[in-house]
């Protein structure tokens, strides 16, 4: 992986349904696929290791506890156009947490993947 690379472990329920909510909503390719345990997916320089409850970063904690996904931590991605993406994504049925924000840095909405990370879509304001 090159220096620029960015990468983020998000715990999923299902691998292969992570991988096609990635790579069909969000635009992210597949890099590998372990499934039912693990699988990374890049977009630009972001790299996501997706991990399943059988791979090694889903093994108990000493203390008995379970990592799992949800939580809310998130991916942050820029948008050009915050509405038409929300639009796209209604229409195929992605999930979504709230509508539209609007702040002094622009404007930004969450989405769920199939296991209950958020996913943060941004557009700035213009300026």
């Amino acid at each position: 992986m090159a220096e620029t690379t960015v990468n983020v472990r998000y715990m999923v329920d299902d691998v292969e349904a992570a991988i096609a909510w990635y790579t069909t909503h969000l635009g992210f390719s597949v890099l590998t696929n372990y499934a039912p345990a693990f699988a990374d997916v890049r977009r630009g320089a972001l790299r996501l290791l997706l991990s399943g409850p059988t791979s090694s970063a889903g093994r108990p904690m000493p203390d008995g506890e379970l990592p799992r996904p949800g939580g809310w931590n998130r991916i942050h991605l820029i948008v050009d156009d915050l509405s038409a993406e929300v639009a796209r994504l209604r229409v195929a049925g992605v999930q979504f947490r709230n509508e539209i924000v609007t702040g002094p840095g622009g404007s930004q909405i969450l989405l769920i993947d199939p296991s209950g990370n958020f996913v943060e879509l941004f557009q700035p304001a213009r300026g």
